[in-house]
């Protein structure tokens, strides 16, 4: 199937020389945002709906399986994106909605459902605050049906008219409940309520909602369990109690043994076997260095193993004797050097969506006939990046000063002879509840290909390496955190991978933050530093954090910190004069994430204090650039820098 030829776009390739050895095209290759992101089959197997993102949106098109024909093609409007759609029957589907304000920011969810036909007929926005008589697409406001969110908890394979939806109001810290919807006449009945605030829901193989999840305003995790839909909530778990969180994600085929992904006193999180009558729990999965991530049986409901995203991506099954593993871990072996990961499947199980990524391929989606033992390609996420021309990604182990085991990447030149390299050092945004994965990485792949080693270090406060390694980040912005970053620069240098004189560090939002504060804190290290949609004020940004709810208030005080003046002494727009190397500033007037003032506090201060500056600003552009024009331009300049300061203008 070539449904490429659907989404093709023309692109207008009329950039200056980059420098560096980047051409104009084929930095394009690296900063284009469209294409495929998710592919569903319909229940039958005779659908195929995919989220195609183009234009700084997601719309939903849908296309016969084994044909180019597209029976309907949904957009909405600028920002606003499918973030997740299921198939509720064979012709009906459902999505949600979010809404981005940059290529940086996550999605976040609008709390707005809406439903479509196959065929794009019988639209209906279901649920969300735009729901009223009013047309699809205008803010209602005041009416108690407005004031909500509903997010899909089962789309209940079993009832071809009906989904569970938590319903949760707009207030701050508030309790949700579950109602089962209508998905043609978006009509409500509700099901039951949640016994803690910020709740969210797991149900069974037969759509009883069992487990609720979620927290009071100082985000202690509280796990609730009821046996039926007749029974009460039950307390499984107290964090402040256990001093453990636990997440439940689903229940095995008997409906009595429940899987939890629990935290540890230290290491990785583990998944444990609940059961749920007697309350034994057996330990099923885990792994020494990175935390577990489940897979779905279909790629839904039932949980049936684990990834874990390490140095590679390895694949493992509760029980590894089932027909289900034994045909995941076949056709794994099919894609040697690639993670595949299964998406989603017909209801009689013969005709899998697999999706197949590596660190030099974003993904190709392929069409995995069960009887036939076949796949044929669907479509690639980005089929204008060549994988042969890519570089890979090498994982790397380090010490910190302190002691702790530290994580990482280093992408180098595929024609680079591997030592003494120019370096760009790239910590990842955040910082909490992120990290850095085997996996494609534009940013890496853009700066290899320009000719220079690219070094991502997991410090602490990045997610994936367990619960006490997350929280050993908390409150240490310019501190440990930074420290982690310092100790990865100077191995690379031990290594001989860095030429010591020609390291620059770049980021986007903490990221961002990293690397002007990198340079207050380590002078001589950096020769230049980039900052890209970041905060540099911590008592503003602690301030705005602040300020919408409860919980968002103890988030900030415990991960961020309180103390006025010890944010002041680790922000960097305040301790600009510190700053000795170049800078390039980038953000955009709509970003919510990180206020342009930031930026333009950082870009006054260096000025203010001698520094060497160059900003560029898109009052129109939020947490990373949308427009193709904005991010060409942003990244020929990002090029220039690095090639003057640390590349070929730098010998």
């Amino acid at each position: 199937m070539r449904i490429g030829a659907i989404l093709a776009a023309c692109l207008a390739l009329c950039a200056p020389s980059t420098g560096f050895g980047i051409t104009p095209q084929e930095l394009d290759t690296f900063i284009e945002e469209g294409g495929v992101r998710d592919i569903k089959i319909s229940p039958t197997g005779e659908y195929l709906a995919m989220s195609v993102r183009v234009d700084g949106q997601t719309g939903l098109m849908v296309t016969r399986r084994g044909s180019t024909d597209v029976l309907s093609n949904m957009r909405f409007w600028r920002n606003t994106h499918v973030q997740d759609f299921w198939w509720v029957n064979n012709e009906r589907l459902v999505m949600s909605l979010a809404e981005t304000f940059g290529t940086r920011d996550d999605p976040v969810s609008t709390g707005e459902l809406y439903a479509v036909d196959a065929d794009g007929s019988r639209k209906k926005l279901l649920v969300g605050y735009r729901v009223s008589g009013a047309q699809f697409g205008s803010r209602i406001g005041g009416g108690r049906e407005g004031d909500l969110a509903a997010y899909l908890v089962d789309p209940l394979h079993d009832d071809e008219k009906q989904v569970l939806v938590t319903i949760r109001s707009l207030g701050k810290d508030p309790y949700s409940r579950v109602e089962r919807m209508n998905v043609y006449d978006g009509r409500r009945t509700r099901v039951t309520s949640a016994p803690v605030a910020n709740a969210d829901f797991v149900t069974d193989s037969q759509g009883r909602v069992r487990f609720a999840v979620g927290s009071m305003s100082d985000n202690q995790s509280q796990l609730f369990h009821r046996k039926d839909d007749q029974s009460e909530w039950e307390p499984v778990n107290r964090q402040r109690e256990s001093n453990r969180i636990e997440m439940p994600l689903g229940f095995a085929e008997d409906d009595v043994t429940a899987y939890l992904r629990v935290s540890q006193p230290s290491g990785p999180d583990r998944i444990v076997a609940l059961d749920t009558r007697t309350g034994e729990r057996k330990d099923v999965a885990g792994d020494a260095v990175v935390d577990p991530r489940p897979v779905f049986l279909d790629g839904w409901k039932r949980p049936i193993g684990a990834w874990y995203f390490g140095a590679s991506s390895r694949l493992s099954f509760f029980d590894e004797q089932t027909d289900e593993a034994r045909l995941q871990q076949t056709l794994q072996r099919s894609f040697p050097g690639a993670r595949a990961v299964m998406q989603s499947s017909s209801r009689d199980g013969r005709w899998r969506v697999v999706v197949a990524e590596s660190d030099v391929d974003p993904g190709s989606f392929y069409l995995f006939d069960t009887r036939g033992m076949h796949a044929n390609m669907i479509i690639a996420r980005d089929a204008q990046i060549d994988s042969e021309r890519m570089s890979p990604m090498r994982p790397i182990e380090l010490k910190s000063r302190d002691g702790l085991t530290l994580h990482g990447f280093i992408t180098t030149p595929a024609s680079a002879a591997g030592k003494a390299m120019p370096m760009v050092v790239m910590p990842h945004g955040g910082p909490f509840g992120i990290f850095d994965a085997w996996g494609f990485d534009s940013d890496a792949q853009l700066l290899a290909a320009a000719g220079y080693a690219v070094l991502q270090v997991n410090f602490r406060g990045s997610a994936n390496y367990g619960r006490a390694f997350r929280l050993a980040g908390a409150r240490q912005w310019g501190g440990t955190m930074q420290d982690d970053v310092t100790d990865a620069t100077r191995w690379a240098i031990s290594e001989g991978i860095a030429d010591p004189d020609r390291i620059c560090i770049y980021g986007a939002s903490y990221g961002a933050y990293a690397a002007l504060m990198g340079t207050v804190r380590e002078p001589d290290l950096y020769r230049c530093a980039i900052g890209y949609v970041g905060v540099y004020d911590l008592p503003m940004m602690q301030r705005e954090d602040s300020r919408h709810t409860r919980s968002g208030a103890t988030w900030s005080r415990e991960w961020v910190g309180d103390d006025v003046a010890a944010l002041q002494a680790v922000s960097p727009n305040l301790r600009a004069a510190e700053i000795k190397v170049p800078v390039l500033l980038a953000a955009g007037g709509e970003d919510f994430i990180a206020p342009i003032e930031h930026t333009k506090r950082m870009e006054a201060a260096l000025k203010r204090t001698g520094g060497t500056v160059e900003a560029l600003y898109y009052p129109k552009e939020g947490h990373g650039f949308y427009e193709i024009a904005h991010r060409r331009e942003f990244y020929t300049r990002l090029l220039r820098f690095l090639d003057t300061h640390i590349g070929s203008g730098a010998r």
